[in-house]
C-alpha cells in the first residue's frame, strides 16, 4: 500500500508539474471518472492543441451517436509491416477504468511524454457503449469500490455489448465490425473491471485462449508473449494473475480460465488471428489504483508489441495463410485436465455469522494473506469439428442474417444472376434445446444436432453465394453459418421460422390420402409396420401413426426443420 500511495502521489504531482491537459480523473485526485461529454470534449481539445492525434467518427450506435476513434499517429497511411493495436473502452461503462487510463495514455503520447515504438499504430474507442455511459448513476455496481459515479452495463436497448460481437443486434456492434475490419488489428485490448472473489492482485488478465487462437501465433502467445507481459507488469510493481474465474468462495483449489466463445471480444478476435487481452482490474481496489494499473498494462503492451512486432506479424501472416488451407474447424471447445502453476496472492476465506440473516456467510480475511502457486486449467481442446465447404448458399429472404454478415462491408456475397439448380448439402435439424429464459434478447438454442443430406436444389435469381476460397472471414463465416456452432446464427434464433410447420392436415381428410400413400409406397408401409411392432405405445396411438405417415410422405413440407443455409462441397 505504501508503494501504491507513493506512486499515486508521483502520478498526480507529475501531472501538475508538467501542466498537462488534465483529465477529470486527475483533477479529482482519482475520485471521479469522466462523463461521455467530458471525454469527447477532452479529445477534441487534445487534437486541436497538439495536432498529434486523429479523431474520427463512424457509423451509429443505439444511443443515436456515432462511435469515435482516436488514432495515434493521426491519419497515418498504413505502411507495410505496421502492427495495429486496437483498444476498446466502456463496453461496460460501469467499469470505467480503461476510459480514464486511455485518456491519459493518449495525452501523454500526443504531448510527447510517452513514445510509441516505431512500426505501431494505435486506435482507441474512447467509449463504446455510449447509451450505457449516458445512463449515469452511483449504485448499479454494488461489488465495486469507486468512482463517485459511472455508467450502466446495458446499452440503449439494454443489451450487453460483450455478448453481441457476432449476433450484432446493436448498431454499435455493426459499426465495430466495420472498424475491426478497417484497422485489422494484430492486438486487441478490451478494458474491464472484475466481479467475483477477493484477492490481493489489482490487475487480472483474460488472454485469448491459446489453442483457439491456434497455429504458430497461438503457441508463441502462450510460450513467449503472454509470459513476457506478466514479467513486465511484475517489474512495474503490478503482479498479475489470469482472470480469477471464481464468483463465490475460495479460489485456492484453482480454476479454469474463462471460456470465450465468439460472442465475447476475445473469442471474436481469435476468429481473425488477432491476439486479445481483456484486462480485469479488481473491483475492490481503489479506483485510482485500478486506473493506474490499466495505464501501466497498456504502456507495457505498447512496449512489448514494439519489441516483438516483426515476430507477431510474421506468425500472423503464416497462420492466415494456413487457415485458407485448413479443412477442419472446431465449433466448440472444452478444458482438459492439464494445469499450469501461477503465483497467486490471495486471502484466506472463512465464515462468520451474518448480521443480515444470522446464518454463516463467506468473507475474506485480509489479516491472513496467502502467497502460493495456483493450479489453473488453461488448456482447451476441440470438442466438435466440422469440415469446411467450398461455399455457402443462402436465400436472399433471410435478410436479418445477411445484414449481420455484411455489417463489416467486407464479406462478399455473390448474387446468382439467374435461377440455378445446384448439388448441395442440406442440414435437417434433428434436435436442440432452448434456454427457458431470454438471454440478451434471444431464446438461445444449444445441444444442436443435425443430419446432412446431399440434394439437388433450385435457387432463385438474387440468392446469395458466399465463396470461402481465399476469404479472410473464412473462420468467422463457418462458425456463424454452421448450425451446431456455439454462437451460430441458428443458435441465436435467426432461423426459428423453419422450426414451425406452416401447413397441416385434418385427420379425416388425411386418413384417405394416407391410405393411398401407403398403397403407392410399400417401403413407407413397411416402415410404419416396423415402428408399430417395435413401439407398443406407438401401435396404440392413431394420431402418432397418422403423423408418422405424413412426416415420411411427399406431403410433408420440405422447409420444416430444414436449415436454410446450404453447403457447396
Amino acid at each position: 500500500m505504501k508503494r501504491f500511495i507513493a506512486g499515486l502521489l508521483c502520478f498526480f504531482s507529475l501531472s501538475c508539474e508538467a501542466q498537462k491537459l488534465l483529465t477529470p480523473f486527475e483533477r479529482s485526485k482519482g475520485q471521479e471518472s469522466t462523463t461521455y461529454a467530458q471525454c469527447i470534449n477532452f479529445y477534441h481539445r487534445l487534437a486541436d492543441e497538439t495536432g498529434r492525434i486523429g479523431m474520427d467518427s463512424f457509423g451509429n450506435s443505439d444511443a443515436g451517436y456515432p462511435l469515435h476513434v482516436i488514432t495515434f499517429p493521426p491519419h497515418a497511411a498504413r505502411e507495410p509491416n505496421t502492427l495495429s493495436i486496437f483498444i476498446n473502452n466502456g463496453i461496460h461503462p460501469g467499469e470505467p477504468d480503461g476510459i480514464d487510463a486511455s485518456m491519459m495514455l493518449l495525452r501523454d503520447l500526443a504531448e510527447g511524454r510517452l513514445k510509441l515504438p516505431s512500426g505501431l499504430m494505435l486506435e482507441v474507442i474512447p467509449i463504446y457503449n455510449i447509451g450505457g455511459a449516458l445512463n449515469r448513476n452511483s449504485s448499479s455496481r454494488v461489488n465495486q469500490v469507486g468512482p463517485v459515479s459511472y455508467g450502466f452495463r446495458g446499452n440503449s436497448e439494454n443489451l450487453d455489448l460483450n455478448r453481441d460481437f457476432c449476433k450484432r443486434d446493436a448498431l454499435e456492434s455493426r459499426t465495430f465490425s466495420y472498424l475491426f475490419y478497417r484497422y485489422d488489428p494484430a492486438i486487441f485490448i478490451d478494458n474491464h473491471v472484475s466481479d467475483g472473489a477477493d484477492y490481493q492482485h489489482t490487475m487480472t488478465l483474460l488472454s485469448s485462449q491459446y489453442e483457439k487462437l491456434g497455429g504458430a501465433l497461438g503457441r508463441y502467445f502462450r510460450n513467449r508473449l503472454d509470459p513476457m507481459l506478466y514479467r513486465a507488469m511484475a517489474r512495474q510493481g503490478w503482479p498479475m494473475i489470469p482472470y480469477v474465474n471464481v464468483e463465490d468462495g475460495t479460489p485456492l483449489q484453482g480454476w479454469t480460465t474463462y471460456y470465450d466463445p465468439p460472442r465475447y471480444s476475445s473469442g471474436y478476435a481469435s476468429l481473425f488471428n488477432c491476439i486479445a487481452w481483456v484486462p480485469e482490474t479488481h473491483m475492490l481496489k481503489p479506483f485510482a489504483q485500478r486506473v493506474q494499473a490499466d495505464y501501466a498494462l497498456m504502456k507495457a503492451i505498447l512496449e512489448l508489441a514494439g519489441a516483438e512486432r516483426e515476430q507477431i506479424l510474421s506468425l500472423r501472416e503464416k497462420d492466415r495463410a494456413s487457415v485458407q488451407q485448413q479443412t477442419l474447424f472446431p465449433l466448440s471447445w472444452a478444458p482438459d485436465s492439464t494445469v499450469s502453476l501461477w503465483p497467486f496472492k490471495g486471502y484466506r476465506a472463512s465464515y462468520k455469522t451474518s448480521v443480515v440473516t444470522g446464518q454463516p456467510r463467506l468473507y475474506y480475511d485480509h489479516s491472513k494473506p496467502i502467497d502460493t502457486l495456483m493450479p489453473i486449467r488453461d488448456h482447451y481442446h476441440p470438442v466438435q469439428v466440422v469440415r469446411a465447404p467450398k461455399a455457402y448458399v443462402i436465400p436472399r429472404g433471410w435478410h436479418e442474417v445477411i445484414a449481420r454478415l455484411t455489417a463489416s462491408n467486407h464479406v462478399d456475397l455473390y448474387e446468382l444472376p439467374e435461377d440455378t439448380t445446384m448439388l448441395v448439402t442440406e442440414y435437417h435439424i434433428d434436435s436442440f434445446k432452448t434456454l427457458p429464459k431470454p438471454y440478451e434478447g434471444h431464446y438461445k438454442h444449444y445441444s444442436i444436432q443435425v443430419t446432412p443430406t446431399t440434394i439437388r436444389k433450385r435457387f432463385l435469381k438474387g440468392d446469395y453465394l458466399i465463396d470461402l476460397t481465399g476469404n479472410p472471414d473464412r473462420r468467422f463465416l463457418i462458425e456463424m453459418l454452421e448450425p451446431e456452432g456455439e454462437d451460430s446464427y441458428f443458435s441465436w434464433g435467426f432461423f426459428d421460422a423453419v422450426l414451425q410447420r406452416k401447413e397441416g392436415y385434418s385427420d379425416y381428410r388425411w386418413e384417405d390420402v394416407a391410405a393411398e400413400e401407403l398403397q403407392m409406397d410399400p417401403a413407407l408401409r413397411a416402415s410404419l409396420d416396423e415402428k408399430k411392432a417395435s413401439d407398443p405405445a406407438f401401435a396404440k396411438d392413431a394420431e402418432a401413426q397418422l403423423f408418422f405417415v405424413y412426416q415420411h410422405s411427399r406431403w410433408m413440407e420440405p422447409e420444416y426443420m430444414r436449415y436454410p443455409v446450404f453447403r457447396i462441397e
